[in-house]
């Protein structure tokens, strides 16, 4: 970030390693979580359980929706609360066995299993949001220093990273069929014990000094940080960028397997991408300290736009150029993890003054919420309309997939781009 920028004080010291990495440790299983929902779970329930595609959905829309509006209220919340460690210990264990009973559904029949969906899904929702919003903002609070709240969200979307990367090859390396979506199950049972294991060592990390927060109404909490103008043109930054995102992860499973005809290697190409991201990491945050995170990010994004773009051409059998794409676009991912985290909190603590993050980070998760919901609930009904199914050989259904699934997110970073710039010069003229 340009400016504004937070200042340093001597009072608030640089963490050792061994604290970061326990603080960041609980990123892991929260990242675990989130691949399975947001890439496995259409397919798993689409395909391999035999849910239309257009009522799964419309269904993955509504809840999407419905937990997103959830986010802000328990931002506020956690704000007002005494212990964000004590929410994070009561949302691990809901997780855990939320997840379970998404990937072990008991009814086979179509309607009973959208019914099974929504009652797990929202659990999971609730107690995903719970977590991350307040591990998010404890991290947000742990430093006033903004180089330090770059290592900070660097060592935690790092150790993400290595949960998603797990998360990515593990389906199908448990898999006891030759459908990755059949390992689902056991990864599942694999994480519930992991959550346990990862929250009892990060509720060891340092606790991070608290604003107080007055008890007031509910609403002025929830509209405050869209009173700040800095707050809402990042915001837009975030989300024209997360859409871009969103999309590819929604479809890339479909991509894999109907326009590559790579099903079997689509751990190979997660891991790859997902790996090249972690390594990314360390570029981008001595990047932003030398040209300033704004920069930074921008550069990443028009990296990712002149490597990803080339998936539109793609065809079956095209998997070594793939995998290139997948190495050189993920590199760029290490910046949109680390980066945009470290800007929303030199948004809240600029002037030395500590705004509730909770608050913030409660819309910053619905925002994110918001962009997988307009995937998942138009992408996947737009491609059903124009005839594609999974297993088309259609060509013109396929080019359409590859399209929707490659042109588009390209398009919407290049306006990613242009707000974040818009963001930039309202800083400058405040700093």
């Amino acid at each position: 970030m340009t400016a504004p920028r937070a200042r340093a004080v001597a009072t608030t010291p640089r963490l050792s390693l061994p604290a970061l990495v326990a603080y960041g440790l609980f990123g892991m299983p929260l990242a675990m979580a989130a691949l399975p929902l947001y890439v496995h779970l259409p397919k798993f329930y689409g395909d391999y359980l035999g849910v239309d595609l257009a009522l799964l959905g419309a269904l993955l829309l509504v809840l999407r929706l419905a937990d997103g509006i959830l986010d802000p209220l328990l931002g506020v919340w956690s704000d007002r609360a005494r212990s964000r460690k004590r929410l994070i210990a009561f949302a691990a264990p809901v997780l855990a066995l939320g997840m379970v009973a998404l990937f072990f559904p008991v009814p086979r029949a179509e309607g009973p299993l959208a019914v099974w969906l929504g009652v797990a899904l929202a659990l999971v929702y609730a107690a995903f949001s719970l977590a991350m919003i307040n591990h998010n903002a404890w991290g947000a609070e742990l430093s006033r220093d903004p180089v330090e709240r770059t290592r900070i969200t660097a060592v935690r979307e790092g150790l993400a990273l290595v949960g998603v990367v797990t998360a990515s090859v593990a389906p199908t390396l448990l898999a006891p069929s030759a459908q990755p979506e059949s390992g689902l199950p056991i990864f599942a049972g694999i994480f519930a014990g992991f959550v346990v294991l990862c929250v009892a060592v990060t509720l060891r990390a340092p606790a991070a000094p608290r604003p107080v927060i007055a008890s007031g109404a509910t609403w002025a909490g929830l509209t405050a940080p869209l009173a700040d103008p800095l707050f809402r043109r990042l915001l837009a930054a975030f989300m024209a960028n997360g859409i871009a995102s969103a999309i590819p992860a929604t479809l890339v499973l479909f991509f894999i397997a109907d326009v590559l005809a790579a099903d079997a290697q689509q751990g190979v190409f997660l891991a790859l991408y997902f790996v090249a991201g972690a390594a990314g990491l360390p570029l981008w945050v001595r990047l932003s300290a030398r040209l300033g995170k704004v920069h930074a990010w921008a550069i990443a994004m028009i990296a990712a736009i002149v490597a990803f773009i080339w998936a539109w051409g793609l065809s079956a059998g095209d998997t070594k150029a793939y995998a290139a794409i997948c190495v050189l676009s993920g590199f760029a991912l290490g910046a949109d993890l680390a980066l945009p985290p470290s800007l929303l909190a030199d948004v809240i603590g600029r002037d030395g003054e500590q705004r509730p993050a909770g608050a913030y980070f409660g819309l910053w998760t619905l925002a994110t919420k918001l962009n997988l919901a307009l995937a998942a609930g138009i992408g996947l009904p737009l491609l059903a309309a124009l005839g594609y199914s999974p297993g088309t050989r259609s060509a013109p259904a396929l080019s359409a997939l590859a399209f929707v699934y490659a042109a588009v997110p390209c398009a919407l970073k290049l306006g990613a781009i242009a707000a974040l710039y818009r963001f930039n010069a309202v800083a400058r003229r405040n700093a």
